[in-house]
């Protein structure tokens, strides 16, 4: 489907010269889930993640979208955090059974 240049819309005598972007009305947008569409933007390509084709409020179907693995370094996070504070609990009983053999 061709898109009709928004003509009547736009006036040519409002827009300032040599300080807007250079307008592209039929970019491509490029989804990860495969789907391309046309629209209007001052880039020529564009790439994005989730798109009406696949987005959960659209589709209507649950999808768990994790890109950075970040549910992984949560709990990496969270792992680390215990042996840390199971170190120091360590340290602090051997510490505090060493001042009660001296206190004897």
């Amino acid at each position: 489907m061709k898109r009709q240049p928004c003509g009547v819309c736009y006036n040519g005598k409002a827009v300032k010269e040599k300080i807007h972007p250079k307008w592209y009305p039929e970019a491509k947008v490029h989804c990860a889930c495969g789907n391309a569409f046309i629209a209007g933007s001052t880039v020529p390509e564009i790439a994005v993640e989730i798109c009406s084709a696949c987005h959960p409020l659209f589709t209507g179907q649950q999808k768990f979208v994790d890109t950075a693995g970040r549910v992984d370094k949560f709990n990496q996070r969270v792992a680390s955090a215990r042996q840390k504070q199971e170190e120091a609990a360590a340290r602090k009983a051997l510490k505090d059974r060493k001042i009660a053999e001296t206190a004897l």
